[in-house]
């Protein structure tokens, strides 16, 4: 079984995809911005403790319990229950998990080269 720390280390590397994205778009993404401020929290803290497969959903509830001072609770819920949802597809998702160990690659954060090796329905 692949570990929670492999995961969310490979989905901050997806953030920084995002990051990208949100940087171009001509709107006032301070809301992006602070949500893919708390994942990527979450998702460092993940990959510094490295919880157990069986008690991941447990800790990301525990966080979003007590969040940082900077964030809210509601925030922090809302992106442990994206990280959640990316965790359970990575455990049903071979393609998701080679795309993660890859560095998630994307137009956004890297060369299009990166994007041309993955499966056609990633490639977006």
């Amino acid at each position: 079984m692949t570990r929670p720390r492999e995961v969310c280390a490979g989905l901050l590397a997806a953030v920084d995809a995002s990051e990208g994205r949100r940087k171009k778009r001509q709107r006032d993404t301070t809301a992006d911005a602070i949500g893919l401020g708390i994942k990527r929290a979450l998702l460092e803290a993940a990959v510094a403790e490295d919880p157990e497969p069986e008690m991941f959903e447990a800790w990301l509830l525990e966080r979003s319990l007590a969040p940082p001072r900077e964030a809210s609770v509601g925030g922090t819920r809302a992106m442990a229950l994206e990280i959640l949802a990316e965790w359970r597809l990575a455990g049903t998702a071979p393609a998701f998990v080679d795309w993660l160990a890859q560095g998630a690659p994307s137009d956004d954060a890297g060369p299009a080269a990166d994007r041309d090796r993955l499966p056609a329905h990633y490639r977006r």
